[in-house]
């Protein structure tokens, strides 16, 4: 799978987990895009055809809401939630095993909003 990891997400060992699994990650450094807006990191994806992750659930599902409503499309948008609490927040080998779960079930990526909490 192609990543785009949000701000809020882009840590190099989540990265470097999700490369040795077979995945192409970007990260807004290195693209340019640090602390830009949500919307523009999404648009990044969708230009470059990458499914975006991120930790902000709220303001990604709105912008998902948003593009389908205006018959968009996007690449998909992958969401991990946090309930500040250490013993049950996702860490990174649980967000690489969520992915690999959600890739296995062969359910639609693209235009859909996934919350990885769900596929653990």
């Amino acid at each position: 799978m192609k990543l785009y990891f949000d701000d809020d997400i882009a840590k190099g060992a989540l990265a470097a987990r999700l490369r040795k699994a077979g995945h192409q990650v970007v990260l807004p450094p290195s693209v340019g895009m640090s602390g830009v807006s949500d919307p523009r990191h999404l648009l990044y994806a969708v230009q470059q055809n990458l499914v975006l992750i991120t930790k902000n659930h709220d303001d990604y599902e709105d912008l998902h809401f948003l593009v389908q409503g205006t018959h968009g499309q996007h690449p998909g948008i992958l969401a991990v939630r946090a309930d500040n609490d250490p013993s049950r927040d996702m860490k990174d080998h649980d967000i690489a095993r969520a992915i690999a779960k959600l890739e296995g079930a062969t359910v639609p990526i693209a235009n859909e909003f996934h919350i990885l909490n769900h596929w653990r």
